[in-house]
C-alpha cells in the first residue's frame, strides 16, 4: 500500500490535477507512471505503478485507459480535485476520482459520475447526467436535461442540444454542435454533428 496522495499518469492532464490539488493546498506524495522516463516529474518523485493506494487520482485524459486502470487496482480513497474557480452547485453529486478543473460550471440538478474530468470552462447544465469516466474537454457546453454514456469523450468548444442522449464509448469531435441523439460506440463530427464511424 502506497501512503500519500498519488497521481497515476505523467502527462498533461496530470500537470493540470497537480495545480488543482495545489489550489486547494493538497500536497502530492508522488506521481506514477506505467512507462516512468525520468526520477520525477514536476519536482515530484516518479516510479513505475503498483496495485495498492492510500489515495489516488487517474490523471490520464484518455477514457478507455483511464477506465481499465481503475479496474486493475485498489485504492483507500479516490479523490475527487475541484478547482476554487469552478462553479460547482451544492445540490450535485460528484463521483469518486473525478476532476473538475479551472472556471467549469455544474448546474442545479446535475449528476457527475466517477472518474470523470470536466475541463477548464466547460459547462454542464442543469439536470445533466454525466457517467462514469465521461471527458469533457474544454469549453464544451452540455444544455439543460442531456445525458452522456460512460466512457464518451465530448471534444473542445463542442456544444450539445438540451435533452439530447449521447450513448457509451462515443467520441464527439471538437467544435461539434450536437442537435439529435448519438448512440453507443461512434465517432461523431460536425455542424450539425454527424456520425463518421462506429469505434472498435
Amino acid at each position: 500500500m502506497i501512503d500519500g496522495i498519488t497521481l497515476y499518469g505523467a502527462g498533461g492532464h496530470c500537470k493540470v490535477v497537480l495545480d488543482i490539488l495545489d489550489s486547494n493546498d493538497l500536497k502530492v506524495e508522488r506521481v506514477v507512471d506505467d512507462s516512468p522516463t525520468e526520477i520525477s516529474f514536476m519536482d515530484i518523485p516518479l516510479s513505475k505503478p503498483q496495485s495498492a493506494y492510500d489515495k489516488v487520482i487517474i490523471t490520464i485524459g484518455n477514457c478507455s485507459i483511464r477506465k481499465r486502470i481503475a479496474d486493475r487496482i485498489t485504492a483507500n480513497s479516490y479523490l475527487t480535485a475541484i478547482h476554487p474557480s469552478a462553479i460547482v452547485c451544492k445540490n450535485v453529486p460528484i463521483g469518486e476520482g473525478t476532476v473538475i478543473a479551472h472556471g467549469a460550471i455544474v448546474q442545479s440538478s446535475a449528476k457527475i459520475g466517477r472518474h470523470c474530468i470536466l475541463n477548464t470552462k466547460s459547462s454542464v447544465g442543469h439536470d445533466v447526467i454525466i457517467n462514469d469516466f465521461v471527458h469533457v474537454a474544454s469549453g464544451a457546453t452540455i444544455c439543460g436535461g442531456s445525458v452522456i454514456g460512460e466512457g464518451t469523450w465530448i471534444g473542445a468548444g463542442s456544444v450539445i442540444k438540451q435533452g439530447i442522449k449521447i450513448g457509451k464509448n462515443c467520441m464527439i469531435g471538437a467544435g461539434s454542435v450536437v442537435v439529435k441523439d448519438i448512440p453507443d460506440n461512434v465517432t461523431a463530427f460536425g455542424n450539425p454533428c454527424r456520425i463518421i464511424k462506429q469505434n472498435n
